[in-house]
């Protein structure tokens, strides 16, 4: 079982930045898949990225391309979305997700994950 915590979100005017952090439970967590995705007010969960095992591939939605970057430092369980230039249209809940694929090494399928934080508000407004 995989437990995700997620941190660093909270209320930023337009252009603001903010780092979003998502520790893992386990040692192992450098065996999954991780991925980003938002929940805006009213509308379901969507895609913002999504980082390899190793960390050497990514992969962000065309709406955060520029903006929003994932990373991860495996040796601390941890994988981050660095995201800049915030847009009222950015407000979400956040959630990261972990997945063990062997035929894959990034996911943007959120069905496709097996474990999920408890999320973390960000409001952008000015």
């Amino acid at each position: 079982q995989v437990q995700l915590v997620e941190s660093g979100g909270g209320s930023v005017q337009p252009g603001g930045s903010l780092r979003l952090s998502c520790v893992a439970s386990i040692r192992t967590a450098s065996l999954y898949i991780m991925g980003w995705f938002p929940v805006p007010p009213g509308n379901d969960r969507e895609f913002v990225a999504s980082i390899s095992e190793g960390g050497g591939r990514t992969d962000h939605a065309d709406s955060v391309k520029g903006r929003f970057t994932i990373s991860r430092d495996n040796a601390k369980n941890t994988v981050y979305l660095q995201m800049n230039s915030l847009k009222p249209e950015d407000t979400a809940v956040y959630y990261c997700a972990a997945v063990r694929s062997i035929t894959q090494v990034i996911v943007r399928n959120d069905r496709e994950y097996d474990y999920w934080g408890q999320g973390t508000q960000v409001t952008v407004s000015s």
